[in-house]
């Protein structure tokens, strides 16, 4: 598999998924891949037609073609036959409800099984996983279920946050993560901060990005991972 599962497309200040731009380009080098299928289910504000056209002004200045899967006749018969697919970020809820509706849930599995690049951000990132349980997202759409592509035996928490505003009575992330493995003891969560991603290439799973990921599993301490690490203990089921 070759994977690129992105925290967040944009930080504050900067232009549309203007950080995560090299390593998209590093991710796609030497594929051989001149167009990407673009899914934008996920989007509950914006249209797909204009989340398509923001998607592909980006991916144009990095010598790439997008096209969105909504605009296909036969849905499953355009992933078979993409080259690379990136699933954008927003509502996960709706994106796993479309991705079921329209059969490519299965489909984008097996093509990222048999080594067709893989990115996606945020819920993009979450429909890689088992499951989509450790989303943030509202608001919530039933699904057919909550069963994703499991790609990976791990969660992600996409957009990790430490902080917690003063004066608020809420659960912090951590205490959130930490409630869903007390119902689910048996899986690591890694909660993956803004501006970071994890790379799966030649069997090898990799922090890349600009701050350390925190991860999580029932009975242990958090554990904080720097950049550059080798995290394969996390594809041990």
């Amino acid at each position: 598999m070759k994977l690129l599962l992105i925290s967040n497309s944009t930080n504050p200040g900067e232009e549309y998924l203007g950080w995560p731009r090299q390593d998209i380009t590093n991710f796609l080098k030497d594929t051989g891949v001149k167009r990407i299928l673009f899914i934008p289910y996920a989007g509950v504000t914006v249209s797909w037609d204009n989340y398509e056209a923001k998607v592909k002004s980006v991916f144009q200045l990095l010598g790439y073609e997008i096209y969105s899967i909504h605009h296909e006749k036969d849905p499953i018969k355009a992933v078979v036959e993409a080259e690379a697919i990136a699933v954008g970020g927003g509502n996960t809820f709706s994106l796993v409800r479309e991705m079921q509706r329209t059969g490519i849930m299965q489909a984008i599995k097996g093509r990222a099984l048999a080594g067709v690049p893989y990115m996606g951000w945020s819920a993009g990132s979450n429909v890689a996983c088992p499951t989509l349980r450790t989303t943030n997202d509202m608001p919530i759409v039933q699904p057919d279920s909550f069963d994703c592509m499991g790609l990976m035996p791990f969660q992600i928490n996409p957009h990790y946050l430490d902080a917690h505003p003063a004066g608020h009575g809420g659960e912090t992330r951590e205490q959130r993560i930490e409630e869903f493995l007390a119902a689910n003891p048996g899986v690591y969560v890694a909660g993956l901060r803004e501006a970071t991603s994890l790379q799966y290439d030649n069997g090898n799973l990799k922090l890349i990005g600009r701050h350390p990921m925190r991860v999580f599993r029932y009975g242990l301490s958090p554990r904080e991972i720097q950049p550059g690490s080798d995290v394969d203990f996390l594809m041990i089921e």
